[in-house]
């Protein structure tokens, strides 16, 4: 593992956020290199990177993701290998995701699988929900578009090397949402002359966190951040504009949700004679493990004697290795990185270097328990 923990720490010092991964990418293909995969694909999606091992038979595409991307967060945490990109940092523990994938391929080059292929994607853009997204949408993707997908996350608050497991949806789904209005500017001492928006965006305020409510299944609706007009007192404001995050466990309940805000909107919009627009950011699909896959993982955790959790409630962040569960049967679980851990996105967050065993030896039970059953 010696040489996967100074991959990781190497990583960790040279931090690349969402779609500027290039020299990350760099890094992983020299480490792949005397692998000898069967097949690369450079710059999928963007700076994404895929490296398929292929067995003698015919049979199921195994695919196995980690992201690429790190935090526009200063690092906090002092170490021989803190990181030397200022406001930049692998604060979610992807440096780890990315060693744990690049000992699983170090197993594949020893001993290539029986049949069919593995595919190992490092995927770009995680944190900003956009990376699933541009890979999937890459024409090469039909070239290494799975029968089933894997990944997992570190997950603070859990004993390390705890895993974390739920059938059906594992994290929420969200997105980004502003609405934003378009009146008339007019003199502030002739406020009657012009349209402003002001009466609408409170009412916005007031009205759209109801909206959950009415909901099935958990909803949520956060404001973080309103605006109007700007910081000139002889003009009444003639635009504004509202931010939210949206998210459910349940996609038809995120859909749904979303339309419902449109719809108020437009109602408030128009008996103000406003003009009215949105923009949606970071979408990120509800993450759903296939229950069919369930017994597979657990019975991985088992024979490496590991400690096993259920969730019961799936967890209110959002991953976009949910896309990957609309292509194919797909499961996404949590590996406890310490109970007294800093949080994911803190500054002193630190992916402990004992896991990456840990997650190398999950990934490869996984593989060898689906292929015996195929």
């Amino acid at each position: 593992m010696n040489n996967l923990i100074q991959l990781r720490h190497t990583l960790h010092q040279f931090p690349e956020v969402a779609l500027e991964e290039s020299q990350t990418a760099q890094r992983i293909l020299e480490f792949f290199d005397p692998l000898k995969p069967d097949q690369v694909f450079e710059k999928l999606g963007g700076t994404g990177l895929a490296f398929v091992f292929k067995g003698e038979k015919p049979g199921m595409r195994i695919l196995f993701r980690c992201e690429l991307d790190a935090l526009p967060i200063e690092d906090l945490k002092e170490s021989p290998y803190q990181s030397k990109i200022p406001g930049k940092g692998h604060l979610c523990g992807h440096d780890g995701h990315m060693a744990i994938i690049c000992g699983l391929g170090e197993k594949l080059a020893q001993n290539r699988p029986e049949s069919g292929e593995v595919v190992l994607l490092f995927q770009p853009a995680e944190e900003t929900g956009d990376g699933a997204q541009a890979v999937i949408a890459d024409p090469r993707f039909e070239q290494i578009k799975p029968d089933f997908a894997f990944a997992l996350h570190n997950l603070p608050g859990y004993p390390l090397h705890q895993i974390v497991m739920r059938t059906g949806t594992f994290a929420a789904g969200s997105t980004g949402m502003t609405i934003y209005l378009k009146g008339k500017t007019s003199h502030s001492a002739h406020p009657d002359a012009g349209i402003n928006p002001a009466q609408a965006l409170a009412k916005l305020i007031q009205e759209l966190p109801q909206l959950p409510k009415q909901a099935e299944g958990f909803a949520l609706l956060t404001l973080i951040h309103a605006e109007l007009g700007s910081l000139a007192f002889g003009t009444s404001a003639g635009k504004a504009s509202l931010s939210m995050t949206l998210r459910a466990f349940d996609q038809q309940d995120l859909d749904v949700l979303i339309e419902k805000v449109k719809a108020k909107a437009q109602t408030i919009a128009e008996s103000e004679r406003l003009q009215i627009d949105f923009s949606f950011v970071e979408q990120f699909a509800v993450s759903f493990n296939d229950p069919k896959l369930y017994k597979l993982v657990e019975n991985t955790v088992q024979n490496l004697g590991i400690s096993l959790v259920e969730k019961p409630e799936p967890f209110r962040w959002s991953e976009d290795f949910g896309l990957f569960s609309q292509v194919c049967p797909s499961f996404l679980f949590g590996l406890g990185s310490g109970e007294n851990c800093p949080q994911l996105h803190e500054g002193t967050y630190d992916f402990p270097d004992e896991l990456i065993e840990t997650g190398v030896g999950m990934f490869e039970g996984i593989l060898r328990l689906l292929q015996n059953k195929l």
